[in-house]
């Protein structure tokens, strides 16, 4: 572990970056962990207080102990893993790029497929993955993993297009949630569940849509522009923090308008909120795992429906 001062660190691009406390935290950046190839998906474990991300290229997971600083392989191979997240009963759901599918790691560690075809055809590369309090699965489907042999296997896509989908693990049925996306990433819903948000990366921007009580997305529209958007996060507050490739991350006010970034020395992949307090933000960049300890406070790990 090592930790890098940098008295620049936060950004300031709008005053309500600095009244909203976002600028009161740690001052130096930690970096847990930096022999990665490319790491994605952090998300931080309470019973455990561990944290798992993946390493696409090397297709392993990794687990960094809290209590310890230690890192261990947690499964390898693992179907070139890519976003990972929880249910509501705390189990761990990964996008599997490799193949292709969204599974659920069983208390026993056996794994359970959630979703690997739409309509008979098999999906892209599934990417990031977010559970609604009614326990469906929400989950993007670029190609990333299927246009190189580099994040995935190489491979002609069955569908055509790049998808959000809604999967209901109870019966199984994988449903289309929104079109029309160029590079579909991170998703995420809002404070309240009322909106759902789902990062572009190859069009530049977030998009967020009403959340009907059957599950159908309406009033599509463009949030804000974020190039090289990768995953998004809220704090309890309804900012909304993305991961910005080589711009660090980014933080946006309710209202769309970015308020400031975190500087980080390697382009960014993947944030996660965690810790004791869930106020610890977790940061993937390329090779490394970093941390942050922030004065503002992610949302709840789960919401219960």
């Amino acid at each position: 572990m090592s930790s890098i001062a940098d008295p620049n660190l936060y950004e300031i691009l709008d005053e309500r970056f600095r009244t909203g406390r976002c600028t009161n935290g740690d001052m130096r950046l930690e970096r847990l962990y930096d022999n990665c190839r490319w790491a994605e998906g952090p998300l931080y474990l309470p019973a455990w207080r561990q944290l798992v991300w993946s390493d696409i290229p090397n297709d392993r997971m990794l687990r960094w102990d809290e209590a310890t600083g230690a890192v261990s392989v947690l499964r390898s191979p693992a179907g070139h893993p890519n976003g990972n997240t929880m249910d509501r009963e705390g189990r761990l759901i990964t996008c599997e790029q490799g193949h292709r599918r969204v599974t659920r790691t069983e208390p026993d560690g056996t794994l359970t497929v959630i979703a690997d075809r739409f309509d008979g055809r098999r999906l892209n590369s599934p990417n990031d993955a977010v559970v609604h309090s009614d326990g469906s699965i929400w989950f993007s489907d670029p190609d990333f993993g299927i246009t190189s042999d580099y994040e995935g296997r190489r491979a002609p896509g069955e569908i055509g297009a790049c998808n959000l989908y809604r999967a209901d693990p109870a019966t199984g049925e994988v449903r289309l949630a929104a079109a029309g996306f160029l590079g579909p990433n991170g998703v995420v819903f809002s404070p309240d569940e009322s909106e759902l948000y789902a990062a572009d990366t190859r069009a530049g921007h977030i998009r967020a849509f009403k959340v009907g009580a059957d599950g159908t997305l309406t009033d599509d529209r463009v949030f804000t522009q974020c190039p090289g958007v990768d995953n998004i996060r809220f704090d309890d507050e309804g900012r909304l923090w993305a991961a910005a490739m080589e711009n660090g991350v980014h933080c946006y006010a309710p209202d769309g308008t970015l308020i400031g970034r975190i500087r980080v020395p390697e382009p960014v992949s993947n944030i996660a909120f965690g810790g004791a307090k869930n106020n610890r933000l977790f940061i993937t960049a390329t090779t490394s795992l970093y941390s942050l300890v922030l004065s503002v406070t992610g949302l709840p790990r789960v919401r219960r429906g």
